[in-house]
């Protein structure tokens, strides 16, 4: 018995993971390739004359048993993941590859492909069946399929070469991360830290069976450690730390890696016929061009770096008032940045996270969705769960049709990688009159509960699961045909815009009502409190500008032209040069461990999150107008961006929601910047 070559008898079709052996995986993976084979090649033969049926729509429905394998695969890979499942990922990686490089190479798949193509112009498409088209013939033209043998070769190599690279990196990221920690056995050292925090580090080291506490380097742990800790010397250690991951020179060191990764992606994007990676990948965005990505980051620059500067100045001279400090470093960032917060506004997260506890927030996600959308969540207990921290939700709409089924993964763990993010475990699209339902899940890293407290949420980490939930729902709002259409199959510098946009709630009284009550009181969170959310959520917005800025452009460094790097540090402190305000760290070096531009999606794509920014401001703009929970603008919200997912170009969607094209103003004007 083999879990994946049966039918999933399961509610939902839902993925049976309690069954699931590790040793399923392989053989699982090859029978689902050769499959997957036999269905292209059904197509390639095809003794019927080429049309979009029977070639575009069949190839993007070919291999959905692998994709679903694969999803299940590579999610449980980041979520849940084992020294033996590291290693299936590196042997099934380059399979995956070669078979992606079988179809996009393959010259009678291509020819098929360019015929219906080359006659586009007198075919009566719909417009998502005229997207698929020109996506599919795209899709083999930028991989490869107008080379010569010789170079069709070499393309394979390098594919083989990137797949294994990008696992690599993210294996010692995740291997850097779990060796490290610091065992305090002096409480005095601890002054200052929140007793949710110190109890929690308590917790971790008598699960170790030590005395005293421990403290890691996931950002659970970490955040308060920096942002608390009055002891210099002890916050300046666990920075260093974190700043090193992968850069000490030993088995997880990812410097050659970076090096390989980005010559590899400029061979590519040569052999290809584009100037640089990022031409190669911006052509396939709303950016378009490297120069346009350019002057959009250094335009911003522009406006934020004189704001950046003063607070910077400010925060220096704070520290210098309180504690004699002559030179602030990056160990000091986050604590004097608190304290001076503390002091303009009377507000810390001390006070604000007894009203955000975990279930109340996520629970609030759910009612906005509600009052927005129209859909509901219940939690329900008859679908299988990869671990025993998740929880899964039923999504219905006000007619109790399934909308979608919702995987809540909240705490960090040993098997589990940093950050935060949205996947899916099944995806949506219509076949045969069905309109298979898709299964999603947000997975993060919030403060665990102790014995005496439940998960209660600094006010960062509310926006965090709102700003996942905003992803989940461009997920679970999914309305297309296609699969490779659907969801948050978009534009990168497009699909933060649904999460990004989720956050504003998080600061208007009107929504914050719905779920900020205090988890022993129950007590609605105080007026004032509000007003303080609100007044302190531009505090040092240049500095936290320029620091995103600064990600944008040294992924645009890396990216926008080839040229050799010879010291991964040195090419960094170069890229950071019209950014730099903080001294250097010498032991660090961020590229080592900047795992969404080397292991996740966002190579020559990280401006996009300002480029979202951009968006969201201008969309919430329409919402604040109208009302936030006004029903016609988010009935357009849910029709023209949400539901069509990558159906149109996005720009032809924003337009058909908003009127008009986003401008830079409202980002601005959000941001005190102007």
């Amino acid at each position: 018995m083999n879990t994946f070559l049966e039918k999933f008898n399961t509610k939902y079709n839902s993925a049976p993971f309690s069954q699931i052996q590790l040793s399923d995986y392989k053989p699982a993976f090859e029978a689902c390739i050769a499959k997957a084979k036999q269905e292209i090649d059904c197509i390639i033969h095809d003794t019927k004359a080429p049309d979009f049926d029977n070639t575009i729509a069949a190839l993007d429905f070919a291999g959905q048993e692998l994709d679903r394998l694969s999803s299940i695969f590579f999610n449980l890979n980041s979520a849940e993941t084992s020294d033996e499942m590291q290693k299936i990922a590196q042997e099934v990686s380059p399979w995956l590859t070669e078979f992606s490089n079988d179809i996009t190479l393959n010259e009678y798949l291509f020819k098929r492909v360019k015929a219906i193509y080359d006659t586009k112009d007198n075919l009566s498409l719909t417009v998502e069946q005229q997207t698929l088209l020109d996506k599919k013939y795209k899709g083999f033209v930028r991989n490869g399929a107008l080379l010569n043998e010789e170079q069709k070769k070499k393309l394979r190599e390098i594919d083989t070469q990137l797949a294994k690279l990008k696992l690599t990196f993210g294996e010692n990221v995740l291997a850097e991360t779990n060796n490290y920690q610091l065992h305090v056995t002096n409480e005095a050292d601890l002054q200052g830290l929140p007793e949710g925090a110190k109890e929690a580090a308590a917790d971790l080291a008598k699960s170790k069976n030590v005395e005293g506490w421990i403290f890691t380097l996931d950002f659970p742990s970490y955040l308060p450690f920096v942002t608390y800790v009055d002891n210099r010397e002890l916050r300046k250690e666990i920075s260093i730390a974190y700043g090193k991951k992968a850069f000490q020179n030993n088995e997880f060191d990812n410097q050659q890696n970076v090096k390989d990764i980005v010559r590899l992606r400029h061979e590519r994007a040569n052999l290809l016929g584009y100037a640089s990676h990022a031409h190669f990948v911006l052509e396939e965005r709303m950016a378009q061009s490297p120069e346009k990505v350019q002057s959009f980051l250094n335009d911003l620059l522009e406006k934020a770096k004189p704001a950046a500067e003063k607070e910077f100045a400010e925060l220096t001279a704070f520290a210098k008032e309180s504690d004699g400090i002559e030179h602030l470093e990056k160990w000091d960032g986050a604590y004097y940045s608190e304290k001076l917060k503390q002091k303009k506004f009377n507000l810390d997260d001390e006070k604000l996270k007894p009203y955000f506890k975990l279930e109340n927030v996520l629970q609030g996600a759910f009612t906005v969705a509600e009052k927005l959308y129209g859909i509901t969540f219940k939690e329900i207990f008859d679908i299988d769960k990869y671990h025993e921290d998740v929880k899964t939700y039923e999504v219905v709409d006000f007619e109790g049709n399934l909308v979608a089924l919702f995987y809540a993964d909240f705490f960090p763990r040993k098997g589990k990688r940093n950050g935060a993010w949205m996947t899916s475990f099944k995806s949506q699209f219509i076949k045969n009159g069905i309109n298979e339902r898709p299964h999603i899940s947000n997975v993060c890293n919030f403060t665990p509960p102790t014995k005496t407290k439940p998960s209660l949420l600094t006010f960062n980490e509310v926006t965090t699961l709102f700003h996942e939930f905003g992803h989940g729902l461009h997920g679970m709002l999914a309305n297309t045909t296609y699969p490779s259409l659907s969801g948050t199959s978009v534009y990168w510098d497009f699909v933060e815009l649904p999460s990004q946009i989720m956050e504003n709630w998080c600061y208007q009284p009107e929504a914050l009502a719905l779920f900020a009550t205090h988890y022993e009181t129950g007590e609605i969170i105080p007026q004032e409190y509000v007003d303080k959310i609100k007044e302190s959520a531009n505090f040092l917005e240049g500095l936290a500008t320029v620091r995103q800025l600064s990600f944008g452009l040294l992924d645009m460094a890396y990216h926008g032209k080839p040229q050799p790097i010879e010291d991964v540090k040195k090419f960094e402190l170069k890229a950071f040069e019209s950014t730099k305000l903080y001294p250097d760290v010498a032991e660090n070096c961020m590229s080592t461990s900047f795992s969404h531009i080397f292991q996740g999606g966002y190579s020559s794509g990280y401006y996009s999150y300002k480029w979202a920014e951009v968006l969201d401001a201008d969309a919430f703009a329409y919402f604040e107008e109208k009302g936030i929970f006004n029903k016609e603008v988010a009935a357009k919200f849910k029709e023209y961006v949400l539901s069509k997912g990558g159906t149109e170009h996005p720009m032809e969607l924003y337009k058909k929601f908003r009127g008009h094209e986003p401008t830079p103003e409202a980002l601005l004007k959000r941001a005190g910047l102007v």
